[in-house]
C-alpha cells in the first residue's frame, strides 16, 4: 500500500489510512487528540545526538539520512519499530501516512523512512 509523509499539525483526512508518529519527542503543542495518530512508534526516530546535531538544517540531511540509516541498522529498538512499519505496509489494506512535527517537510526522518518502505513494495 502507498506510503505517505505528512506534519502532524495538518487537519488529518480518512484517505490517510493508518497514521504513525515517527517522532521521538511529541510534537511541541499538540494533544494526542488533535494528532489523531494511530500508533506513536518513538523509538524509531534518530537519536538525541543526531538530532541536536542535524537540528533541521538542510546542508546536513544527506550527512543526517546516512546517520540515521545506520542508526536504523545497528539499533535493536529502532529495527523492531521499522519492522512494524514494514509489516503494516503489507498487512494494512489501507494506505499508510507517517506523520511528524518538523516544519521542513523535505528534509526529516520521514522521508528517510519513507524511502525504506517505498523500495521494499518494489
Amino acid at each position: 500500500m502507498p506510503v505517505q509523509i505528512k506534519r502532524v499539525y495538518e487537519e488529518a483526512k480518512k484517505a490517510e489510512g493508518m497514521r504513525v508518529l515517527v517522532d521521538r519527542v511529541w510534537p511541541h503543542g499538540m494533544s494526542k487528540e488533535d494528532a489523531q495518530v494511530d500508533e506513536w512508534l518513538k523509538e524509531i526516530g534518530p537519536s538525541k545526538e543526531l538530532r541536536q546535531w542535524f537540528d533541521h538544517d538542510p546542508d546536513k540531511f544527506d550527512q543526517f539520512k546516512d546517520q540515521y540509516k545506520e542508526e536504523l541498522e545497528n539499533n535493536e529498538e529502532q529495527q523492531d519499530e521499522l519492522e512494524k512499519l514494514k509489516d503494516w505496509t503489507i498487512e494494512h489494506k489501507k494506505n499508510l501516512t507517517l506523520v511528524f512535527g518538523a516544519k521542513d517537510e523535505k528534509n526529516n526522518q520521514a522521508v528517510v523512512l519513507k524511502e525504506i518502505l517505498d523500495r521494499q513494495q518494489v
